[in-house]
């Protein structure tokens, strides 16, 4: 019997991962900050028939940060790294305390709970990794540049950590999907009404393609053709000719 933990666990991707891991037998460490939520999802998946901890902590803060880093150093299978935060104001007019919380959770939590669970899966030479990022981390934010900064740290450290252990049994993944029905952009007060319907993914779909791509061993996962496609486009266009795009794109449908 396999364990995962996983952050953010009570909605999105985050949840979708837990009851995909769920479905497939593997007990689960449900991370969040909202107890209640946390509870009531832990009592659904255990219809499973897989056990099921709760570890109630906000990641950004040091001393929950602090206790999860100590539950990964116990030993688990699989860490999701899923918990994190968007913004939606320009740089200039976004709290500085805002951006720092975004990089504590963002950046700084899923290195240092990386860092805990690594120990124990090199010892027994097996388990894996997987970062949830974003296609924002390809190419210049329009908005919101620390989200973006944040989640071009988080592609680039995943692929760094799948080169350096992917010969010692350690799978790690970078997932970039694009839009996803989720609650985070409702959380982080974002107007996406103009995004068209073809450019939205479905929060399942996202975790079965993330799965798939960790069994294939692969160090990037981007679900969705038409992201594949911006992806791509990312690595061949000039930097120049992506910046009037994105612009264009801004005035469009945001």
């Amino acid at each position: 019997m396999t364990t995962a933990l996983v952050t953010g666990a009570t909605a999105g991707i985050g949840a979708a991962f837990a009851r995909q891991l769920a479905g497939l037998g593997s007990d689960l460490v449900l991370v969040a900050r909202d107890e209640a939520r946390l509870e009531s999802k832990a009592q659904q998946l255990r219809s499973y028939g897989v056990k099921v901890e709760v570890l109630t902590a906000d990641l950004a803060d040091e001393e929950g940060c602090a206790r999860v880093e100590g539950r990964c150093g116990q030993g688990i299978d699989l860490l999701v790294n899923n918990a994190g935060i968007g913004t939606r104001d320009a740089f200039h007019q976004a709290p500085r305390e805002q951006e720092e919380h975004l990089l504590r959770l963002n950046v700084r939590a899923p290195m240092r709970l990386a860092h805990a669970a690594l120990p124990p899966m090199l010892a027994r030479g097996s388990g894996a990794i997987v970062n949830v990022s974003s296609v924002a981390a390809f190419t210049p934010g329009t908005r919101a540049p620390t989200y973006s900064a944040s989640k071009a740290w988080l592609t680039n450290f995943s692929e760094s950590l799948h080169l350096q252990y992917a010969g010692q049994g350690v799978k790690v993944l970078a997932l970039c999907p694009g839009f996803t029905r989720t609650e985070f952009h409702r959380r982080a007060e974002m107007d996406l009404s103009g995004i068209p319907v073809r450019l939205w993914l479905d929060a399942g779909d996202v975790v079965r393609t993330a799965l798939h791509d960790l069994h294939r061993g692969r160090a990037l996962s981007v679900p969705g053709t038409q992201y594949k496609a911006v992806v791509a486009a990312s690595r061949v266009v000039p930097p120049r000719i992506q910046r009037v795009v994105l612009r264009r794109l801004q005035s469009r449908f945001l």
